[in-house]
């Protein structure tokens, strides 16, 4: 028999006695017809423990705390409980990073999380749910906002120079706001050619970490309000190992990424069962009935790691996602495909090129000097003038405006002088770097960069034996500054693509790589 107040009691019992109060719940679960008061328990205690949170520390927690609560969720939390949980981590992550400054700006996604989350529960049909849930976003708010501007000022009154540089993932317009410069060439191609009258399929082809993905996730900042860019990552969908999973990945990063952009699209769910029954199929009528309830705007499919497709083909033995593309290029006139990628279509397999026809190459290549130089010198508002010209001028050099390259040998110039200051050689007030400094960091940037080199090296590599001993020796040539014969032409061209090699064949484009491929050489 049910018994007044029991969902309330168990919520006060929780405070006090946590496990007795889930034991409790897990039994109204499992061995009684109770479960709509366990929910009401559960609902409870999430909005206690939620509203009780004071300090950062607390949100932090949060994570941990209601980690024991079953899935599915009740209902009234199947969509707040999830988006609180994302908050709580990203306030995590924001704690973990290595600088005050860095901590500041990484507490914008979860501040903008909870703005936007307030304004969704306001809107919300489910008054329980608005006022519970609506408060706690205001005061986890208030918090964030709080420590951040504590943050802001610990990072200025700090004698150490701000550590502004992010060498590693794809920068995010949230948190890396202006430290994308340049490929003001690339938005606008991007731009004339899905606005004009028959749109080809769009390739954004370049080396790795050259900023492919950044420049997709700036893109929706950078060209019209009706030109909708939608973010997928080929990456994640391939893990799926059924051509159903794939749909539905794809699917929900559509949805997914409609909903992060600068103005926010609000997209349907697919039809679950059709999904299920026949994936691309459905696939094709979700698209349909999103272009006719859109019929202002045209939708950028952009595909990120495009090569992964390969993966899906040869583990389902099927090419529907391939026929999926190809219908979608012939029918969806509001659909324009764009792919990313670190190859051409024709390093790919044949059966490629009866899928893609009618495809527009955009290279994606080093900076721009003047923009390598803006990086180096201004990657944020407000940046103290902490280089010698000299300096700016080596690391020019050394890196051939290789943007991941310049951020690493800068970041690495930051650590450098903050180590130098907190030992006394150098006046925070005057700490400048000089071209030594940046010379006595490229240890340190081969070592930290060692994943990207390796990636490098291994895709020039992984051809055919014959082919490896002949790049292996005209490397080795290049390095004893030996000229290259008739023979090396094949090679040379294949290196000059890679951005290896000159166009003569006689020296390395970007003197790091030369240093790097130095060491592997000598190693072997």
């Amino acid at each position: 028999m049910p018994l007044p107040f029991m969902a309330q009691m168990i919520v006060e019992a929780y405070r006090n006695n946590p496990i007795a109060a889930r034991e409790t719940i897990n039994y109204l679960i499992t061995s009684t017809n109770q479960q709509k008061v366990a929910a009401q328990a559960i609902f409870g205690i999430a909005v206690d423990i939620l509203n009780r949170c004071q300090r950062l520390s607390d949100i932090v927690e949060i994570a941990n705390q209601l980690a024991w609560i079953p899935s599915p969720a009740p209902k009234e939390l199947g969509i707040v409980l999830p988006q609180f949980l994302e908050i709580s981590q990203n306030v995590t992550a924001s704690q973990e990073a290595t600088s005050l400054y860095r901590q500041y700006e990484l507490l914008n996604i979860p501040i903008n999380a909870l703005r936007q989350l307030g304004q969704s529960l306001a809107l919300t049909k489910d008054a329980r749910v608005a006022v519970s849930f609506g408060n706690t976003a205001q005061s986890w708010l208030t918090i964030l906002e709080t420590a951040q501007r504590t943050l802001e000022e610990q990072a200025q009154q700090s004698k150490e120079i701000r550590q502004v540089y992010i060498a590693g993932n794809s920068l995010d317009p949230e948190t890396a706001k202006n430290r994308f410069k340049g490929r003001k060439d690339i938005f606008e191609e991007i731009e004339s050619l899905t606005l004009s009258e028959q749109p080809p399929v769009l390739l954004l082809y370049g080396g790795r970490r050259t900023g492919k993905t950044s420049a997709l996730k700036y893109l929706p900042y950078r060209i019209q309000a009706n030109i909708v860019p939608l973010l997928v990552d080929l990456q994640g969908a391939a893990s799926a190992t059924t051509l159903k999973g794939l749909a539905e990945n794809l699917a929900q990063q559509i949805i997914e990424a409609a909903r992060r952009l600068p103005r926010r699209v609000y997209l349907p769910n697919p039809d679950a069962n059709k999904l299920a029954e026949d994936p691309f199929p459905a696939l094709q009528t979700w698209l349909t009935e999103i272009e006719r309830s859109n019929s202002d705007k045209q939708f950028l499919l952009c595909l990120d790691e495009y090569e992964r497709l390969s993966e899906v083909v040869a583990a389902t033995s099927s090419r529907a996602p391939l026929n999926f593309i190809r219908n979608l290029l012939q029918h969806q006139r509001k659909w324009i495909l764009l792919f990313s990628g670190s190859q051409e279509l024709s390093e790919l397999d044949d059966y490629w090129s009866d899928y893609l026809i009618n495809t527009r190459a955009l290279r994606m290549t080093y900076l721009q000097e003047s923009e390598a130089r803006d990086l180096i010198q201004q990657p944020v508002e407000n940046f103290c003038d902490i280089y010698e010209p000299t300096a700016v001028d080596e690391i020019i050099q050394l890196t051939h405006c290789q943007p991941y390259l310049v951020q690493l040998v800068c970041y690495e110039v930051v650590e450098l002088l903050n180590r130098d200051i907190r030992r006394n050689k150098r006046e925070a007030d005057t700490a400048k770097a000089t071209a030594q400094d940046v010379k006595e960091v490229i240890p340190v940037v081969l070592e930290r960069g060692d994943q990207y080199f390796r990636e490098l090296w291994k895709s020039l590599t992984e051809s055919d034996v014959y082919d490896g001993l002949r790049l292996r020796s005209l490397l080795r040539r290049v390095i004893h500054e030996e000229t290259p014969t008739q023979q090396d032409k094949g090679i040379i061209r294949k290196l000059t693509r890679k951005e290896i090699l000159t166009t003569e064949g006689n020296a390395f484009q970007v003197p790091l790589v030369q240093k790097y491929i130095e060491q592997l050489l000598e190693e072997e």
